[in-house]
C-alpha cells in the first residue's frame, strides 16, 4: 500500500502530513484555520494537499474534522468551531485535489491512530478520550471503529454527569466537559487564585498551559486544579466502562500534557467509581502515545480504505 495524506482540521489550525503504512509521518505542514469561511477552509486543505503532493506520490486523503460527520463519511453535519453546516466536504476536497477522500470526526481519527500505531496498539476494544477545550471521544470495538447508526457516536463530552449542572454549549446542563476540559481547568484556576499561575500568564488571562506549568513546578493551587479535573475524568471513564467495558482507555488532548498530574487522580477515582469494583477487571488508563499527531495519522490510515 502506498502513501496517503492525513489532514487534521481544528478551530485554530490545519495540520497535514504524508503518512506511510506503518504510521510514520514523512512530511508535515501547518496552516491557520480560516474558520469563519467554509470555502476558505476547503481551499486551505486543498493547498496543503497540493504542496505535499509536489514531493510525494499519494493515493488518497483522510480528513479528521472537529464536528459531526454523516454515516457516509462525506458530509460535515455540524462543526461548532467552524463554518460548516451540512457541508459536502468529501466532494469539495476531492474536486479540488483529484484524489479519493474520506472524512471522519477528529476524535475518531485520533482513536484509530492510537489503536493502529500508538498506546492502544494490539488492544481490539478501546475508548479514546481527548481532553482539550472540550471532550471528544472515539471507540474501537472488535478492531473496528464504532460510528453508530448515523455516524455521530462517541460524543462522550456531552454525557450528563451533574443533573441541572453547569450550562453547556450543546444546549444541555451538567455535561462532562463542563467539569473535565481545558475550560474547566481554567475555571478551577480562577476559583483558586495562584500568584505563580498569574505570573506565568504574564498578567493576562489565565491559560491552560500556565496552569500546567505551575502544576509541574509543584504549585499547590495548580496541582489541586488537576486533582479536581482528574477526578472528574476518572468518574466519566467509570461511566463509560459500565456501558462499553473496553480493554483500555487512551487519554489525549492538550490537558493530558500534564501527564500523571491528570492521569493519577483519574485512576484513583476510576477505581473508586467503577461499577462492580473488586469483582471485575479494571481497564488500564493510558496516555496517548502519538500526541497531537494522532488525528492526522489516524485520518491518513483511514484513507487507505478508499485508496485505489
Amino acid at each position: 500500500m502506498g502513501l496517503t495524506i492525513g489532514v487534521d482540521v481544528g478551530g485554530t489550525k490545519v495540520a497535514a502530513g504524508v503518512v506511510d503504512e506503518d504510521g510514520n509521518i514523512l512530511a508535515q505542514l501547518k496552516r491557520p484555520t480560516p474558520s469563519s469561511d467554509r470555502v476558505d477552509v476547503e481551499d486551505t486543505i486543498a493547498a496543503c494537499v497540493a504542496e505535499l503532493r509536489g514531493t510525494y506520490e499519494v493515493q488518497a486523503v483522510g480528513i479528521g474534522a472537529a464536528g459531526f460527520i454523516d454515516a457516509a463519511r462525506a458530509t460535515v453535519l455540524f462543526a461548532p468551531n467552524l463554518a460548516w453546516r451540512d457541508e459536502p466536504l468529501r466532494a469539495e476536497v476531492a474536486r479540488r485535489s483529484g484524489l479519493p477522500v474520506v472524512v471522519e470526526n477528529d476524535a475518531n481519527a485520533m482513536a484509530w491512530g492510537e489503536f493502529r500505531f500508538g498506546a492502544g496498539r494490539g488492544q481490539p476494544d478501546l475508548c479514546a478520550v481527548t481532553v482539550g477545550t472540550g471532550i471528544g471521544g472515539g471507540i474501537v470495538l472488535g478492531g473496528r471503529l464504532y460510528r453508530g447508526g448515523f455516524g455521530v457516536a462517541a460524543e462522550v463530552g456531552h454525557l450528563r454527569v451533574v443533573p441541572d449542572g453547569r450550562p453547556c454549549g450543546c444546549g444541555n446542563r451538567g455535561c462532562w466537559e463542563q467539569y473535565c476540559s481545558g475550560r474547566a481547568l481554567i475555571r478551577a484556576a480562577l476559583e483558586r487564585p495562584s500568584a505563580r499561575v498569574l505570573a506565568l500568564s504574564a498578567g493576562g488571562d489565565v491559560t491552560g498551559p500556565a496552569v500546567t506549568q505551575a502544576a509541574h513546578e509543584g504549585d499547590p493551587a495548580a496541582v489541586a486544579c488537576f486533582a479536581d479535573i482528574g477526578s472528574w475524568l476518572g468518574q466519566g471513564l467509570a461511566e463509560l466502562a459500565a456501558v462499553l467495558d473496553p480493554g483500555c482507555f487512551v487519554v489525549g488532548g492538550g490537558v493530558a500534557d500534564a501527564g500523571d498530574l491528570l492521569i493519577g487522580p483519574a485512576r484513583v477515582r476510576f477505581a473508586e467509581a467503577l461499577t462492580g469494583r473488586g469483582y471485575r477487571p479494571c481497564a488500564e488508563i493510558r496516555l496517548a502515545a502519538l500526541g497531537n499527531d494522532a488525528g492526522l495519522v489516524g485520518a491518513a490510515d483511514l484513507a487507505r480504505e478508499v485508496a485505489d
